[in-house]
């Protein structure tokens, strides 16, 4: 799967994902101090699931009016302070091997005692 990590997302966590076999790019490493909307305008252009520790995002996508910003694949928000850094992949790598669970078209929160999805609005 094609991943962006935002720029507070682990640096430990995203190598942990490149070392599973994911694409990912991390805000972080090539381009720090992106907006937001930045981020969600390339994760739409790159095809990739959005991963943040930032709740600002469901404000984005779901306020109204919206505005003309595209919906990413999948924006991935977790609510819970990793510890070690790597934890965030682990437990991304643990839910993408349940065959049921998909992260596309949806807004997926992460804590670590339950996931909770909503589908991502339509693009306008």
């Amino acid at each position: 799967m094609d991943f962006l990590a935002d720029e507070n997302f682990p640096l430990d966590a995203a190598d942990r994902l490149r070392e599973a076999g994911h694409d990912i790019a991390a805000v972080v490493r090539d381009s720090p101090g992106t907006s937001d909307e930045a981020v969600i305008e390339r994760a739409v252009r790159e095809g990739r699931v959005i991963l943040t520790f930032d709740r600002d995002y469901g404000g984005l996508l779901y306020a109204e009016p919206r505005g003309a910003s595209p919906v990413p694949p999948g924006v991935i928000y977790f609510r819970f302070d990793p510890s070690p850094p790597e934890e965030p992949a682990n437990y991304l790598l643990d839910l993408l091997d349940q065959p049921e669970w998909s992260v596309t078209g949806k807004l997926t929160v992460v804590e670590r005692d339950r996931v909770r999805q909503r589908p991502l609005p339509e693009n306008r």
